[in-house]
């Protein structure tokens, strides 16, 4: 499918691989999520200088698909199955075509999807998930993994750093966000972009200045640790990336900038080359 509002699709080597925005939202009041260890005036300055409000941010919610020509792989599932299944309709794909879905981690945001009306969402599907990152959340007491996750947990392989989800998709450990929060590198005929999930949530206030801290990062010294060191990987080796709340289509590239900071490079027409 060509790109449109809601999906875009590019080839990598072998896999088609397509991003879709299963919602968006603003909000307001940003310093109160990114920053939180900045003054306003810090916060207002970075702002400015990227020509984005302080005031008010644009929330973007979007799960990648990945048809690997052997398999379609479906990386975390959206707020809602009602959501997530017309953009992925979009992208050509009904739930009983997704093979895998493969969970990040398990905020809400990622895993809302997983069950509608009380049965799995994608009915042929087997799930793959972080150990670090299910043994965690089976630990809490809380009401999005009792009624998402663990029904389905008979069907999930659990995998750690390295491991492995398909031919050319392997994962890579980043704690700090969540307590096994991983991302994931596409690799196909020599092309690569890594999924890089939450590991920043916001292309300046969390990308930008990665020791900035987020409120909804769980370990925030470990969530910034990640990031420099993901984040440089991809900088130093100049491998684009797919942000799951990076401003739609979510596809882009990072520089360093200044001491310790990142730049973000959005993609333009490079995947269609």
């Amino acid at each position: 499918a060509p790109m449109n509002a809601r999906q875009n699709s590019f080839d990598l080597g072998d896999f088609r691989v397509s991003t879709v925005l299963a919602g968006t939202r603003t909000v307001e009041e940003p310093q109160g999520i990114f920053g939180m260890n900045v003054s306003a005036d810090a916060f207002a300055e970075a702002s400015r200088e990227n020509f984005i409000p302080a005031d008010k941010t644009q929330f973007f919610f979007t799960p990648t698909v990945v048809n690997t020509g052997s398999e379609v792989v479906l990386f975390d599932t959206g707020l809602s199955a009602s959501g997530t299944l017309p953009v992925l309709a979009e992208a050509g794909y009904a739930p009983e075509d997704i093979d895998v879905v493969v969970l990040t981690h398990m905020h809400g945001d990622h895993i809302g999807g997983l069950m509608n009306d009380g049965a799995p969402t994608y009915p042929n599907a087997r799930y793959v998930t972080g150990q670090a990152e299910f043994d965690a959340w089976a630990a809490m007491d809380n009401e999005g993994f009792e009624m998402n996750v663990r029904p389905l947990a008979e069907k999930m392989s659990f995998i750690g750093d390295g491991g492995t989800v398909a031919s050319g998709i392997t994962g890579m450990a980043a704690f700090g966000h969540t307590p096994g929060h991983m991302v994931y590198m596409l690799e196909s005929r020599g092309e690569q972009v890594l999924l890089m999930a939450d590991l920043a949530n916001h292309y300046v206030w969390s990308l930008a200045y990665p020791d900035w801290e987020v409120r909804f990062d769980m370990d925030k010294a470990a969530a910034a640790e990640s990031r420099k060191r993901v984040l440089g990987m991809l900088a130093a080796d100049r491998i684009p990336l797919i942000g799951y709340h990076m401003p739609f289509p979510a596809v882009g590239y990072v520089d360093t900038r200044g001491e310790g900071g990142f730049q973000y490079v959005p993609a333009s027409y490079q995947m269609m080359l």
